[in-house]
Formats: structure tokens, sequence, C-alpha cells
């Protein structure tokens, strides 16, 4: 086999996958859109935990960048939310393909800027799907321009195709040599001390937790598979499908066990362009089965494509559009060096120049998903306030306040999106950040609450998480509000 050959099937990108791909994406954003919905006036709205006025000043530069920071009043962010699921909808089924990645991507990012106190790493990675997206044949098969546009490439390789395979590796590779500073991972301690915090653990997570020997195994699977996420791009063929299927089922594995979002879902997808063709091609061989695009579907698509109007772009002449294409490969590929650059550096495996923005100092870990160390401290919220006849009442959670631990932590936040804004409100330096929090509860709590209230404080209940010995806990005030005023 040529360099050429080996590069290809490496760095290539069956467009079956993609297709699968491009549908992947776009049923996450519903989901996520679905999940968030719930809480859109706490969320997003000047009457939530994060007006307009805080936004900006905690975050001047992009802030009043967001679509979705025009408005503070519900019935815009209702609008934009509708919009990105209409984008979203022609994203998954390939109508103007090119254009829905666009506006779907540049729809979901200014939601993200909008409150970047509810987001965690799930986000980035969705960010950086939608952005070499952009720039993959995501329509070649399974879409509606499929349908109009004809007969499509079996398999395609470039910079965007490179670049979406190695986002994944980097975001391995970087979190392992992360965990790899760390002593609890390599003593095979770290996995029970996450699945000891309560905050996290759901479903068959609290049957799990009591298997201590099974956690330490999961430890030292998960901490090898990170080390060699590499093999990703080296394999081809069966074992590339076997090895993709088996960080999938990890993180299936972490959606199953611990409340985190849509995160283990985006971490999936991102996974589904290693699907290397002969996947594809073993399915189509299986007779009397056909493979996605069945009888109910074609037909589906074909409806969609007679009655979808047809959008024409406008042409350029064909000298520019050979010029474009190769500034964009230029342009992508620069990118590409910069993002593992930048990756590397974050890690110390590359010295940071002295002169430039980051003069000299080691840039922010981007994927230190529990690593060094895994989080050691549980943390739940407690809200009281007080009614006009002087009860008092729990204005987070709704009914009559206590000071009790609740008997399953990870039920007390009403989302993930809730535990992480709490999170960031108890590490957060600015004063007004809590206050926000504590002023939203004044006019509804998230769980619902039957009475008003006069006034509202917020306490964060913080417990070290230990494999033996006490677990004491301290309680620390957040803020406090009149609700009166």
């Amino acid at each position: 086999m040529d360099v050429r050959a080996a590069v290809a099937s490496r760095l290539g990108a069956d467009t079956r996958s993609l297709a699968a791909f491009r549908v992947g994406v776009a049923g996450v954003v519903l989901l996520d859109l679905l999940l968030r919905s719930r809480y859109l006036g706490a969320f997003y709205t000047d009457t939530g935990v994060l007006p307009r006025d805080v936004l900006f000043a905690q975050n001047p530069v992009l802030g009043p960048l967001s679509l979705h920071a025009l408005s503070g009043a519900l019935w815009f962010q209702a609008l934009l939310f509708a919009a990105t699921a209409v984008a979203a909808l022609a994203l998954l089924v390939g109508y103007r393909t090119t254009l829905a990645t666009l506006v779907t991507g540049l729809l979901v990012v200014s939601l993200h800027v909008r409150n970047p106190l509810v987001l965690n790493g799930g986000d980035l990675v969705l960010q950086m799907l939608f952005l070499w997206g952009l720039f993959l044949p995501l329509g070649e098969r399974w879409s509606v321009d499929a349908l109009r546009e004809g007969p499509r490439e079996k398999r395609v390789t470039s910079v965007a195709t490179a670049g979406v395979l190695c986002q994944v590796v980097v975001i391995y590779a970087t979190n392992a040599v992360l965990k790899l500073r760390g002593d609890a991972w390599l003593s095979g301690d770290a996995i029970q001390y996450v699945f000891s915090l309560e905050m996290f653990v759901h479903g068959v997570g609290h049957w799990l937790a009591n298997y201590p020997a099974l956690l330490v195994a999961f430890d030292t699977v998960w901490l090898a598979m990170l080390v060699g996420s590499g093999l990703l791009l080296l394999v081809t063929g069966w074992p590339r499908a076997l090895l993709a299927a088996a960080y999938a089922a990890m993180h299936v594995g972490m959606a199953a066990t611990m409340q985190l979002g849509v995160f283990p879902l985006v971490a999936v997808v991102a996974l589904v362009p290693f699907i290397p063709s002969v996947v594809w091609d073993a399915l189509a061989d299986r007779p009397h089965r056909p493979v996605v695009a069945g009888p109910r579907v074609a037909r589906v698509q074909e409806a969609l494509r007679a009655r979808l109007p047809l959008v024409s772009t406008p042409s350029l002449p064909p000298d520019a559009l050979d010029w474009g294409r190769r500034a964009l490969t230029v342009a992508l590929a620069a990118f590409l060096v910069a993002q593992l650059a930048y990756s590397a550096a974050s890690v110390g495996l590359v010295p940071v120049p002295d002169a430039g923005p980051l003069d000299g100092e080691e840039p922010e870990a981007r994927w230190n998903m529990f690593a060094p160390e895994p989080l050691s401290v549980d943390i739940w919220v407690k809200a009281p306030a007080a009614t006009p006849n002087g009860d008092l009442v729990d204005a987070f959670h709704g009914g009559e306040f206590t000071w009790d631990k609740p008997p399953d932590v990870s039920k007390t936040y009403p989302s993930a999106r809730w535990r992480k804004y709490v999170m960031n409100v108890v590490d957060a330096d600015d004063q007004s950040v809590r206050e926000g929090f504590a002023a939203s509860l004044c006019s509804r709590s998230p769980h619902g609450r039957s009475a008003s209230v006069t006034n509202a404080s917020v306490y964060s209940v913080e417990q070290p998480t230990r494999l033996d010995g006490p677990e004491p806990t301290n309680r620390v005030a957040l803020a406090a509000t009149n609700c009166s005023t």
C-alpha cells in the first residue's frame, strides 16, 4: 500500500458514516433543546438566574454577540429555540445540508454563549463537531440533497475528515495525559471516588457503587483505552469498527450510571465517522435487511424532495471556486495544526513562546474531565425561604424546608445542567452570579413551589467523599435576597 492510500484509509471517511454522523448531531441538538426548554425561563431570560446585565459584565466580549442576548423575554427565547429546532430538522433530513449545518451551528453556539454557567465539556465537543461538519459532505448519502442531485461518492478524504477524526483522539489523549498525572487513576481508586459522588450517580450506578472491585477494573480499562486512543487512527477495517464500538459502549455505560445530560451521546456521535466501509458493506449485503434507507424511509425522503422548495445558491466562476477550495484547505490545515499545538501546550508537551497572547503561560486544558484527580466533594443546595405567614419553605425544591441530607442527592437537581450551574455558582468569584440565583428563587423554583416567599437564601452543603472514614458536612452561605423589593 502506498503512502497516499495508507493516509486515505486512516484519515478519510465513508460518506455513509458521515450521513449517520449528520443524523446523530441533529438528533443530539433536538434532544438538548427539548431538555433545556424545561427551564427556558430560568436559564435564558432576564427573570432567571443569569440576567443579561450580569452576563455582559461576566463576558463583555462574547455575551453581546449572542442572538439569544438580544432580548430577555421568554417569548423571544422560545422563538429562537423553535428556529434552532427547524434548522436541526433540516440538517436531520439533509435539506440544504451545508446551510442547515451553518445555521444550526451558529444558533447552538449563540445558545451556549447566552448562559455559560450551564455548559459542560460535551457542549464544547458539539461546537467542534459543527465546525468540522461545516466542511464535510454530510449530505452525500441518505438526504434530500442526495435524492435531488443523484449518486454521490462513497468515500472522501480531506483536511476536514482528518480534523473530525483527530479531534476525538486529541480529546482522549489530552485527558489521558492529565489523568496519568494524578494518583487516583494510577492506583485504581478514581472511579470509586466518582461513584461515591452522589450528585452524579443515578440508575445502574447505585448498584455498581456496591462493587468496588468492578470499579477498579473499569478504572484500569478506561485509563488504558484513553492512553491507547491513538489506535483509532492507526487501525482500519473491522479492528477500527470494534475499537470505536468499545469507546461508544463505555460512553453508553456512563449515561446509564451517571447524570451527565447529553454529554455521553455527543461522545458517541463523535465516534460515528470512524465507522469503516466494511461495516456498511456488510450490512448492505445482508439479505432482506435494507440499511437505513428502507422502503418507508425512501418514500418519506422522496416526499420531502418533492415538497420542499429547491433553494439555489449563487454560483461562482470555476477559477474562483478552485482558488477558494485551495484557500479553504490551507486555512483548515492551519486550524487543525493550531488545535493540535494548543492541546499539546495545554498539557505541557510543547513549550509556549514568551512572545504572543499566552506570553509563555501554559493554556488551560480543555479536556480535563475528572482529571488529573476526580472531584472529591459532594454538593447539594439548601434554599430556606419565608412565606408571608412566617412558614419556612424550600425555595429550590418546593415543600417544607429541612436541613436533612436528601436520600438521593442526584435527584435534588432537576437536570444535569442545574447541577453544573450550581457547581459554577459555588465556585464563582463574582457575588452577582450568586445573587442572581437567589433572586430567581423569589419568582420560581425548578421543582415548583405552591407558596409565595418574602425572602430567600441559598446555601451549598459540601461533603467530602472518602472511601473509608466519616464524611462531615460543611454549610456555606452563598447569597440571600429580599423578595419584597
